[in-house]
């Protein structure tokens, strides 16, 4: 099982090379199997004694790990001795940015959640409007900014976390690699917000597109678990991809790949542009398309479907719905389903990733029985065997990608330099 860790561990090199390859490998275990004595540490990485209590020793000076207890009630000693990541060396902040709301999220060094809060925005920037006869005028940036900024300083509070090692953002719209800005049609307040971070250089800020961060979420907790090469495809407001290869996120030259809304499908009637998608596949599976075609199908929101204060688009409630009525929505499963694998078969034939995870508000709502159905209909579509999968991650996929980001960054900060 730990093959790869003694492995690592006997490779020739530099007596500091291999005091960091080691603390290294001691770390990650202490992540993976939990807390560990300093002989089940030697007997998992293949080390000698002497060299485990040198690196336990440097470890401890640095401050990431610690004795966390003892092994046994009847042993006592150094050999019984526990030792653990200490989880508050660092603070991590992980942001959801959505339209009309900021999911903020602060874990610990290992990832877990101390704190987590959702602050709405009506729809012109305004906390708290529920619509915008509610909030008339243009959108209040520097309100929407200020309370953006308490919710995360209220959420860092509340966790015990002066500051963040390390913030991840989850937001949509592209992430240009060569400036780091984020582009598209984002609301002000993103930007701001970003910027605002940023200027406080309280930590390392990552900046990550909403659908790469889900992609990611689903690789490590969720339903591509299994799969080093998958596609996320994202159905929500709009439509989106996140490509992972050989197990890395590929995000294209300009940042743009998985922009699938634009690809040319059938049944749109005329040609997505350089400036618009309105002819291509977000033509046919975003939300405003999937209430079109539910209403062509007899198929209404009922009242109260909608939670108050929510970014969900209408059509999360129409397909959730269908899921629940079952035969008597099948025709509009089966039609959305068939939309749906036009796009997958697009994705499919240029990159046969094995397996496409449908995520979104409106892939979590259609769950494994539109997945089924995508599957029924890209097996018509395309030669190559594709398993499709609902996502499991849930609605904190974004976030949970923040976080995991976020951690990760931190964590190749603090545990490379460790030795």
């Amino acid at each position: 099982m730990h093959a790869p860790f003694a492995a690592a561990a006997g490779r020739t090199a530099s007596p500091a090379t291999a005091r960091r390859i080691n603390d290294r490998l001691a770390l990650q275990l202490l992540q993976s199997e939990g807390e560990l004595t300093a002989g089940q540490l030697a007997r998992l990485t293949g080390l000698s004694r002497p060299t485990v209590a040198d690196l336990v020793d440097r470890l401890q000076g640095a401050g990431l790990i610690a004795v966390v207890g003892e092994s046994g009630a009847r042993r006592r000693g150094p050999n019984a001795r526990l030792y653990g990541i200490v989880a508050d060396r660092a603070h991590l902040l992980g942001l959801d940015l959505r339209t009309r709301s900021l999911t903020v999220a602060v874990a610990d060094l290992l990832g877990r959640v101390r704190a987590e809060r959702t602050v709405p925005f009506g729809p012109f920037g305004t906390p708290g409007a529920d619509d915008a006869s509610a909030a008339p005028g243009p959108p209040d940036t520097a309100t929407a900014l200020a309370t953006a900024l308490a919710a995360v300083d209220g959420t860092l509070a509340e966790a015990g976390a002066t500051g963040p090692h390390t913030l991840a953002i989850g937001a949509p719209g592209l992430v240009d690699p060569a400036t780091g800005r984020l582009g598209g049609t984002a609301p002000a307040w993103h930007d701001a917000l970003i910027g605002a971070l940023r200027d406080r250089r309280a930590g390392t800020v990552l900046l990550e597109n909403e659908v790469n961060l889900a992609a990611l979420a689903e690789q490590r907790d969720g339903a591509a678990r299994d799969r080093d090469t998958f596609v996320l495809l994202w159905l929500g407001h709009g439509t989106g991809a996140a490509v992972v290869l050989d197990g890395a996120l590929r995000r294209g030259a300009s940042g743009g790949a998985g922009e699938i809304g634009f690809l040319p499908v059938p049944g749109t009637g005329r040609l997505p542009s350089a400036t618009g998608c309105a002819g291509g596949f977000h033509a046919l599976a975003g939300a405003a398309a999937i209430a079109r075609l539910a209403a062509e199908h007899g198929r209404r929101l009922r009242p109260g479907a909608l939670p108050e204060h929510t970014d969900a688009p209408p059509a999360e409630a129409l397909v959730r719905d269908a899921v629940a009525a079952g035969g008597a929505a099948a025709p509009f499963l089966d039609a959305l389903a068939a939309r749906i694998a036009l796009g997958a078969a697009g994705v499919c034939a240029v990159l046969d990733p094995g397996c496409v995870v449908l995520g979104g508000e409106i892939g979590r709502a259609g769950g494994d029985p539109l997945a089924a159905r995508v599957a029924g209909h890209l097996a018509r579509l395309s030669p190559l065997r594709t398993d499709v999968r609902a996502g499991t991650v849930g609605g904190r996929a974004v976030l949970r990608g923040a976080v995991l980001a976020a951690r990760d960054a931190a964590q190749n900060e603090l545990f490379g330099g460790a030795g």
